[in-house]
């Protein structure tokens, strides 16, 4: 039994001692980045003048935590290496085991009646969606998240003109907050980017040429669409007018385009700069160890406040979100290591997965 267990393929997880630290930082700079866009005072972005970059954090940090769920999917099924066989179902298994728990956390976060538009049950959603393709090279995954960054916007659009009131299903998938059909796009780009290898400084480097590349051109190519179409002299469909923007959460080519360059150049940079600065950086990458439960939490906490929560004067209760993460996450992560929603699922789907473990072996 014990030489059996020796050569059975190994599954990465995010417990490993291979951690990449820079991944943490990420995370937890996109929930950081998740309580500003629900809780902080922020102006339109423009680019020019310092004092409006705050608003940066509305649109990308979700973004940016749903690419890092795809380089998480990568981290469970295998890494650079992605598993095959009976390694690959208890992958499989894992992964949907993980999914049924974080929609049922974001049944729970719905039910509490904020005005968040809570992303766990399209996140959950996602990680269903990621299982068929975890075989996929990068190239394929990144060929797929480029065509879907076109077509998947047009189809929701359609579908909003078309269905103006949607069942749940249908908003789930197509037309709400967090269109899954879109998202998906993040998720691919995060599994093929997973599939890479994040330690070294070449990867890293290219990561941040072709995440600056994108976030311009998509950006930029946006503006002009949108100075075109307001700038027409004759009438221009709503439609077209939709997809003609960059505002966060239009879910134009544009934004899903720029807005993921945003999220590979942060995530690049992430990764070059933590393994130099890794206690300075630790907090942050405490948040980011535990990013389900920080999110969680501050959720809750809004909910236990009220209204008044969205009409703050200033930045005080962000600010205060920031330090109490911060704080409490170091302070869990030195004395009790994961956080606690992160063991309910690690626990839950290795519980689920063992009966494939023990058949492999």
């Amino acid at each position: 039994m014990s030489s059996a267990r020796r050569r059975r393929p190994r599954i990465e997880t995010e417990k490993s001692s291979t951690r990449i630290i820079g991944i943490d930082v990420a995370r937890g700079l996109a929930v950081l980045g998740m309580y500003g866009a629900h809780v902080g005072v922020t102006v339109p972005l423009v680019w020019g003048e310092p004092a409006t970059w705050l608003d940066v954090v509305n649109g990308r940090s979700s973004i940016l935590f749903a690419l890092l769920a795809g380089v998480s999917i990568a981290i469970i099924s295998g890494r650079t290496r992605p598993v095959d066989g009976a390694a690959l179902k208890a992958a499989r298994i894992r992964i949907l085991v993980r999914a049924a728990l974080i929609f049922a956390i974001g049944l729970f976060l719905i039910w509490l009646d904020t005005r968040i538009a809570v992303i766990l049950p399209v996140y959950a959603v996602l990680f269903v969606a990621a299982v068929p393709v975890l075989r996929w090279r990068p190239r394929s995954l990144f060929v797929a998240a480029g065509i879907l960054a076109i077509v998947s916007p047009i189809l929701a659009v359609v579908t909003t003109v078309l269905v103006p009131e949607a069942d749940p299903v249908v908003d789930l998938l197509l037309t709400g907050h967090y269109p899954a059909v879109i998202w998906i796009v993040f998720v691919l780009i995060g599994l093929g980017v997973g599939r890479l290898d994040l330690t070294t400084r070449d990867v890293q480097l290219r990561l941040l040429a072709v995440g600056a590349a994108l976030a311009i051109a998509g950006y930029g190519l946006g503006v002009a669409a949108n100075r075109a179409v307001v700038g027409s002299s004759s009438p221009v469909p709503v439609d077209i007018g939709m997809l003609a923007t960059t505002e966060p959460h239009s879910g134009s080519p544009f934004e899903v385009v720029g807005s993921s360059g945003f999220a590979l150049a942060v995530l690049a940079l992430c990764l070059l700069v933590a393994p130099r600065a890794r206690r300075l950086l630790y907090p942050l990458a405490a948040v980011g160890s535990m990013a389900l439960s920080a999110y969680t939490a501050h959720v809750v906490i809004v909910a236990l406040i009220g209204d008044s929560a969205f009409t703050q004067d200033d930045n005080g209760l962000y600010l205060a979100f920031i330090a109490g993460a911060l704080v409490l996450c170091s302070a869990w992560a030195l004395l009790l290591g994961r956080g606690p929603l992160e063991r309910l699922l690690t626990w839950a789907s290795n519980l689920a997965a063992r009966p494939t473990r023990r058949a492999r072996t």
